[in-house]
């Protein structure tokens, strides 16, 4: 039967198709349909919201946290300092391309698990890894994959915020104890599908191969790579940056714009370029499609999509399905704001109504099958990586592959958990 929930779940499902088979912006499409579903189709099915409520769910943490930190990266882009830290990056592989893309998923990891989260991890990697990864001649889809999936493999460390998150709600769940054997699970599964992209796209071809004039430049590192005060200021803010996030939790977005204002003060950049340069289609592909899911929350649509779980899964494929379902919903929704508290509390009941089933392992499903899929586009972590992208870059075509390799992580995570977690008894 036909329900304002589908009629919102179809808008979703359009405007993903769109994203891959038209030139037109997503986000602007998904403005679009949440203003004539909720203004105009919602009276029809008894429900009505105003365009105020429609907006609410614009995601203004989000929009500041992509504005912020892409301009002050693309100060420091401006003004050369990425471009010495890049010198700086490749330098630390000697130069060996295929070692770079291992590099950034190592220090992604660490970052995230030391605090800052997968967000702000990638917040502030991403813009270096994506130069690094065009001054070196590396696939930024590759790149992309490396960076995302280290940030995710640290965010449920017991001390980021999306694993204090977790453990709060299994501890009331009356399942503690279970963070660092969650957070070790979750870092397997994404560093095992970081390795199977890293194999499948041609990491492995990059290795021995040098960057151009790499060993001039050893020749004249001293001078080549000497900052200058502006870059020396640029670096300071960039350093100050990482501790307020990674130390003081400070607001990655607000800091970051906070820096550029200060930099832009002592000009040590130069802010027009550096504004016109800002990857606008990306921030309102993801702000405009996290509009419409947020009226898909408030319509039903998740709820109505869950409500088949119970009629499809066993105490042996729980696990399967609830990452697959997780999955799907974390696509295109919040994983620690939505996912989490929508799902985790849901495992007793679901295996008390299958009749058997391990409720850790089901959960662990739900937090794997979450993650995973994080790398998407419509999530801000995939959202910041193509953001970061040289403006040489192909960003519709870049866009268009992260989704598609986001959805299939899915599938991956569903397969995986499903394999991984065979108990069907406590």
């Amino acid at each position: 039967m036909l329900s304002l929930a589908w009629i919102s779940m179809g808008a979703l499902v359009v405007v993903i198709v769109l994203s891959c088979t038209t030139d037109v912006n997503p986000g602007l499409v998904a403005l679009a349909m949440a203003w004539a579903i909720g203004v105009w189709v919602a009276p029809a099915f008894g429900r009505s919201f105003a365009v105020r409520e429609v907006l609410s769910g614009f995601p203004v943490d989000l929009f500041l946290t992509l504005v912020g930190v892409s301009l002050l990266f693309a100060l420091a882009r401006e003004n050369g300092t990425l471009g010495r830290l890049v010198r700086l990056a490749v330098r630390g592989c000697r130069g060996d391309a295929g070692l770079i893309p291992i590099l950034f998923f190592v220090i992604s990891c660490s970052i995230a698990s030391i605090g800052a989260g997968n967000i702000a991890t990638a917040a502030l990697i991403a813009p270096l890894a994506m130069a690094t990864a065009h001054r070196s001649r590396i696939p930024p889809f590759l790149m992309t994959i490396m960076v995302a999936h280290g940030s995710v493999a640290g965010a449920l460390s017991p001390i980021a915020p999306t694993g204090i998150i977790a453990g709060g709600i299994m501890a009331r769940m009356g399942m503690p104890g279970l963070e660092r054997q969650n957070y070790l699970a979750n870092m397997v599964a994404n560093a095992t599908v970081a390795a199977i992209g890293y194999l499948v796209f041609g990491g492995w071809r990059l290795f021995g191969r040098r960057e151009d004039g790499f060993e001039e430049a050893e020749a004249g590192l001293d001078q080549a790579d000497r900052m200058s005060p502006s870059q020396l200021a640029t670096l300071a803010a960039i350093a100050a940056l990482v501790v307020g996030v990674v130390g003081f939790g400070v607001h990655v977005g607000m800091a970051a714009i906070a820096a550029s204002v200060v930099l832009v003060l002592l000009r040590a950049a130069e802010e027009r370029p550096a504004l016109a340069g800002l990857p606008w289609g990306v921030i309102v592909m993801v702000c405009g499609v996290t509009v419409l899911t947020s009226l898909l929350e408030k319509t039903g649509g998740i709820d109505a999509f869950t409500s088949i779980m119970a009629r499809v899964a066993t105490p042996r494929s729980a696990a399967g399905w609830m990452a697959l379902v997780t999955g799907l919903v974390s696509v295109y929704s919040s994983t620690s704001g939505v996912v989490l508290p929508a799902f985790l509390p849901s495992v007793p009941d679901l295996v008390s109504r299958l009749g058997g089933g391990d409720p850790s392992s089901i959960a662990a499903a739900i937090l794997i099958g979450g993650h995973l899929v994080d790398v998407s586009p419509l999530s801000t972590i995939g959202a910041l990586c193509i953001a970061s992208a040289p403006p040489s870059v192909d960003r519709r075509l870049l866009f268009n592959q992260v989704l598609i390799w986001g959805l299939s992580m899915a599938v991956v995570g569903a397969i995986g958990c499903y394999i991984a977690f065979p108990e069907v008894s406590p």
